[in-house]
């Protein structure tokens, strides 16, 4: 068995989910198949992100809420 083979099976790879739809949008939208907007377009790649983003705003806010009230 080689070094190699121990860190092959563990490592994760290759596309998620949303970089595959951010794929097809792109190949149909310059096909011209949709006739979306680029925000649209680039959506799988920005959502996410901003999910994230909002939930740590929300979670920070809450927990400086928490930290007045308990002063």
């Amino acid at each position: 068995m080689s070094s190699n083979e121990g860190k092959a099976a563990a490592s994760t790879g290759g596309v998620g989910f949303g970089g595959l739809l951010f794929i097809v949008f792109l190949v149909l939208k310059l096909c011209n198949v949709i006739d979306w907007s680029w925000w649209w377009v680039t959506a799988p790649l920005w959502i996410p992100v901003g999910l994230v983003l909002g939930i740590w705003v929300i979670t920070i806010i809450i927990a400086g809420i928490v930290a007045l009230i308990d002063r």
